[in-house]
């Protein structure tokens, strides 16, 4: 995501450079713009902190030109791109020019195949500022976007429905659209992934029926008895696996990864040597399995994805992403985390790497031990206190606790929810010799906030 506040024309040039590249390797482009914009000589601008209010003239070529963007994603490579303008304000500049606008608003422009321009405004209207810290278009937007499995068009129309009640009817938006194919800001995973169904991707609606192996399996392993699961592990032998199906396996697999978060020493062992464990089995129910493990991990059982990950196990699980004939399930994971990417450092499954410096003090009372001050990422310190339980009186040391290098990397690659050997670590105060230790601050993680 690039981002421009406040900025100057140059600025904005800039940025726009940066995005038409970014474009270069994106399937959607989303342009979004919240200021003045005018409509000079027929065409529309952008107006930036900085243009000039001399005249129509300098406003003209101190501002970005509408038709300039639209011409940068037109010629992307993207199948879809979003312009939406929350732009259509009354002219700021009006009354420095030596004659009034007769037009107000922007004008219509054509969107080209595959385009779709959302204006706060009918054309030649003008929009209110409204009351917070958006305007009412901007409000009315951030109602709607994020709906489930509502297509574009049907979210601008509610758009447009929230803004007219609440500006009293006085603003209306518009849409031009050429868009070939459906899209939708948040399609459900039940929408977006059609392996399981809906009762195995929200376990909580599965309804078990004891007269399936595969069923008494899940039974079994939702038990807190670590002897009843274990035996219940046991029980997963390739002739249930290959007359069960897979919504039911996927389930066994959600279970099974909670039974070993659990301890349970069965089913710890299942996964860590799933490749043998799960050999000879149906490919397609191979991956059933795993994809329910995986999908436990990050997802509750309504499907929503957690506040904190179950990341007790993540390491052996993800270690399983070097076996090439379980490609698929990383693919799959990844696919239903892709549109939570923010949420992550990398995105789990896509197997990229991820560097970090960690900078350190050495402590005076033992050597090679080394005291954690922040670790950095892409420039920016990313250790922060998550549990205030901890924080110290003032004047006070936090309280730390004693790490191997091996704990402290595991620990990192945990919280960062990166599998370890993804996870490049470069330690900038010292040379790692594997005999160092760490002192861990209580309550804080590098977990991406």
């Amino acid at each position: 995501m690039i981002s421009c506040v406040d900025c100057d024309i140059a600025s904005m040039d800039r940025s726009l450079k940066q995005f038409q590249n970014e474009l270069k390797t994106s399937e959607v482009g989303l342009f979004f713009f919240a200021g003045h914009g005018m409509q000079i000589d027929g065409e529309n601008y952008l107006a930036a902190v900085d243009t000039s209010r001399t005249d129509e003239s300098a406003a003209k070529y101190t501002s970005m030109a509408l038709n300039h963007v639209i011409e940068v994603m037109e010629k992307s490579n993207c199948a879809t791109n979003i312009i939406i303008l929350d732009a259509c304000r009354n002219n700021p500049f009006e009354r420095a020019w030596t004659r009034s606008m007769e037009v107000q608003g922007l004008a219509s422009v054509y969107a080209p195949r595959g385009t779709l321009i959302a204006f706060a405004t009918s054309p030649g209207q003008t929009a209110s500022d409204g009351e917070g810290r958006n305007g009412a278009y901007t409000t009315a937007l951030l109602k709607h976007m994020n709906t489930p499995d509502c297509s574009i068009e049907t979210m601008f129309k509610r758009v447009r429905n929230t803004l007219s009640a609440a500006t009293g009817g006085t603003q209306i938006s518009w849409e031009h659209t050429s868009l070939a194919e459906e899209f939708f800001f948040n399609l459900s995973l039940g929408v977006r992934i059609d392996l399981y169904g809906d009762t195995a991707l929200s376990d909580s609606l599965f309804i078990l029926d004891e007269a399936k192996k595969s069923n008494a399996i899940i039974k079994g392993l939702k038990t807190l008895n670590w002897a009843v699961q274990n035996s219940a592990v046991g029980e997963l032998t390739v002739d249930v696996t290959d007359k069960a199906g897979t919504d039911s396996l996927f389930v066994v697999g959600r279970n099974l990864y909670q039974a070993a978060c659990g301890s349970s020493n069965a089913a710890m062992a299942y996964l860590q040597d799933f490749a043998n464990s799960s050999a000879g089995m149906d490919e397609a129910k191979r991956k059933a399995l795993l994809d329910g493990m995986l999908f436990e991990m990050f997802y509750d059982s309504n499907a929503k994805l957690r506040k904190d990950f179950k990341v007790h196990m993540f390491e052996p699980l993800f270690a399983l992403q070097r076996n090439k004939d379980l490609k698929s399930s990383f693919d799959f994971i990844a696919e239903c985390l892709l549109p939570d990417a923010t949420r992550f450092y990398s995105i789990p499954g896509k197997a990229l790497e991820v560097a970090v410096d960690v900078s350190t003090q050495p402590s005076s009372a033992k050597s090679g031990h080394h005291i954690l001050q922040t670790v950095y990422y892409q420039g920016s310190g990313i250790l922060w206190m998550e549990d205030r339980d901890y924080e110290p009186d003032p004047g006070k040391p936090p309280m730390r606790k004693t790490l191997t290098l091996d704990q402290f990397e595991n620990l990192l690659a945990e919280q960062m929810v990166v599998a370890p050997r993804l996870l490049k670590i470069n330690y900038d105060s010292f040379v790692d010799t594997g005999n160092e230790t760490i002192a861990f601050p209580y309550g804080w993680t590098t977990r991406k906030r």
